[in-house]
């Protein structure tokens, strides 16, 4: 089975400015390569790994691309294009597909000060874009608020294949009518068959990052299940911010023990299927990073 980490992270400032990145984020608030999370992804069997953009620039991007191109375990990038900037955004994305790695276009949405700013025009120009080039969205919330948007753009995008970074943030460690607002919420993105969603970055959304527990993001994980089914949910370890949250180990231990009671193909598809399929991971850099594996 090839695993494929559809949610990793590589940063460096030295490289490129990342505005949210600072002390309150130690130790993580450094140079973060690929070399350092390679012993933790090889342990938990990760065969592949998709690099998701983490600063609203072009140096992030590049970075990512060199990355990429010098670990074949990386098959895959998110890239980031200025969406509101429709030209600039189509002399870029011109660019960024010449390299095979670039399979999805994030920005972070939920540092943009205007709640809306995703459905806004110029934005929506960005968008058709990347529906155009046969890219994905990965839409990012901090809450599952802003999931109330995503109905909404797949219904303005019907081409654009949309995944749901972490699926929307959770209420884990809330109460009942937390689960049951949030469950509302994505149940609702979840009726447009291109909306996907990562089974990622589960934390506790009360206090320490690191507070949550296996039964406590169970709930979710089988209501993402129940709504999305194992074909539109791809796992994602979301290193190296689960350093924060106890560790990339306990978050794997976690999503096995969730997904034990699946079927083989079901858990495939989570664990790599998924990805693959929906990302459009091209099949050499795929191989390749199979033979890096062995």
């Amino acid at each position: 089975m090839t695993v494929i980490d559809a949610h990793q992270h590589v940063w460096d400032p030295g490289r490129a400015p990342y505005d949210w990145l600072g002390p309150a984020m130690a130790p993580i608030d450094r140079a973060m390569g690929f070399a350092d999370a390679r012993p933790v992804l090889g342990a938990a069997g990760v065969t592949a790994t998709v690099l998701v953009q983490a600063a609203d620039n072009d140096a992030d991007t590049d970075h990512m691309l060199a990355t990429a191109a010098a670990h074949p375990e990386a098959v895959a990038v998110v890239a980031w294009v200025p969406l509101d900037a429709p030209d600039r955004a189509r002399t870029r994305l011109a660019a960024l597909r010449r390299d095979p790695h670039v399979v999805g276009v994030r920005a972070l949405v939920h540092e943009k000060s205007d709640p809306d700013w995703i459905l806004r025009a110029d934005v929506g120009e960005g968008l058709s874009l990347l529906a155009e080039a046969g890219l994905a969205f990965d839409y990012v919330t901090s809450s599952p608020e802003a999931l109330v948007h995503v109905p909404e753009l797949a219904g303005r995008h019907p081409g654009l294949r949309l995944v749901v970074d972490h699926l929307g943030k959770p209420p884990v460690g809330g109460g009942p009518g937390d689960r049951a607002g949030w469950r509302k919420l994505i149940a609702a993105a979840a009726r447009h068959p291109q909306v996907h969603a990562k089974v990622s970055g589960l934390y506790s959304a009360r206090g320490p990052l690191d507070s949550w527990t296996t039964d406590g993001v169970r709930p979710f994980v089988e209501d993402a299940l129940e709504l999305f089914g194992p074909d539109r949910l791809m796992y994602g370890g979301d290193w190296p911010i689960s350093l924060l949250a106890g560790g990339y180990e306990r978050t794997w231990e976690a999503c096995m023990e969730l997904l034990a009671p699946l079927s083989t193909d079901a858990r495939e598809a989570v664990l790599g299927g998924t990805a693959a399929r929906f990302y459009r991971i091209d099949a050499t850099l795929l191989n390749a990073a199979r033979d890096a594996a062995v």
